[in-house]
């Protein structure tokens, strides 16, 4: 298959380019490098089957010019900074509903049928069902980047239903593993190198979260492309969930220092941080997909990355 990646020098982008090379498709990447990395690309650009695009989803016209002749789309490419979402509020309704919008008039326009769409279970809100099925009803959303991508969500669906277009709606959990650059184990990492003793904590070290590895993300992904599903929505991530409190404990003991842990107190770190994620993925399963790594083991791994991999540390660290 000849697959078009948006966002494919992220973590998760590059990961996947990594993956369907090696599976033999035709592979063009089109990002606009601000947070993905040309080095993340480095082995895929020796592949005469990758093709690297830089430019901007927002390029209406560029972008459709860029997608014909493609079979599949797998749209990964979006503003996924849930913290800062208040500082910059428009910036996910253009980076996520309006990109989003412009990739699916793309493929319109260009005949091309398969879409893999990188949802969150961030729309489920603070949804009171837990572990959380698809079929959950919607709460109240809590954050500008769930209700961004909720709307995408729905963009996603009227094409299914008015066009050809067959999408598969993935929804997962936070993702961990080689290539991470944006979230909780990057930002205590990156503390601790500076300073091993104290470790400051948002929130009361209670919240709940579940993660997945990128590996096994990348699995589920390929797993369902080459399906023709109509319009489905499917979670991903593990049987289970840990403290936040618990991932200190293991990034340190990695790490091999004992840090005095500073809790800045609450049940969240900030607005629209959800303080309970589990996902039921009992669906994927019965595709034949199961994760292979345990939530611990890709902290674990996460970290073992990080601390080969320093350079990926130099701007993580964020002042609360």
């Amino acid at each position: 298959m000849k697959i078009f990646v948006t966002g494919g020098a992220g973590f998760i982008g590059s990961n996947l380019v990594d993956a369907l090379l090696n599976e033999s498709h035709e592979v063009t990447v089109y990002d606009r490098l601000t947070t993905g990395r040309v080095e993340f690309l480095s082995a895929a650009a020796e592949h005469p089957r990758f093709r690297m695009i830089e430019a901007d989803l927002l390029d209406a016209d560029r972008l459709t010019a860029a997608v014909a002749g493609h079979d599949a789309v797998v749209h990964l490419a979006a503003n996924a900074d849930v913290r800062f979402g208040w500082s910059h509020p428009r910036r996910d309704v253009r980076q996520n509903v309006e990109a989003t919008q412009n990739v699916l008039e793309a493929m319109r326009l260009n005949d091309v049928a398969r879409l893999v769409f990188s949802s969150t279970g961030s729309v489920y809100g603070e949804c009171p069902t837990i572990p959380t099925p698809e079929d959950a009803p919607f709460p109240r959303q809590t954050s500008l980047y769930g209700a961004s991508k909720a709307a995408a969500e729905g963009l996603i669906s009227a094409y299914a239903e008015a066009t050809p277009i067959s999408a598969t709606r993935f929804r997962f959990v936070s993702i961990l593993g080689p290539r991470y650059t944006h979230g909780h184990v990057i930002d205590f990492v990156a503390r601790l190198l500076v300073d091993p003793t104290t470790l400051r904590v948002l929130g009361d070290g209670t919240q709940r979260k579940s993660y997945l590895h990128v590996s096994d993300c990348v699995a589920a992904i390929i797993a369902r492309l080459p399906e023709d599903p109509g319009d489905e929505v499917i979670n991903l991530g593990v049987d289970g969930y840990c403290e936040i409190s618990e991932s200190v404990g293991w990034i340190a003991k990695r790490m091999g220092v004992d840090p005095r842990i500073d809790y800045a107190g609450g049940d969240r770190g900030w607005v629209g941080d959800n303080p309970f994620i589990y996902l039921d993925a009992s669906h994927m399963r019965t595709h034949g997909w199961q994760p292979k790594y345990t939530i611990q083991a890709a902290v674990e791994d996460t970290v073992d990355w990080l601390l080969a991999n320093e350079s990926v540390l130099e701007a993580a660290i964020i002042d609360d």
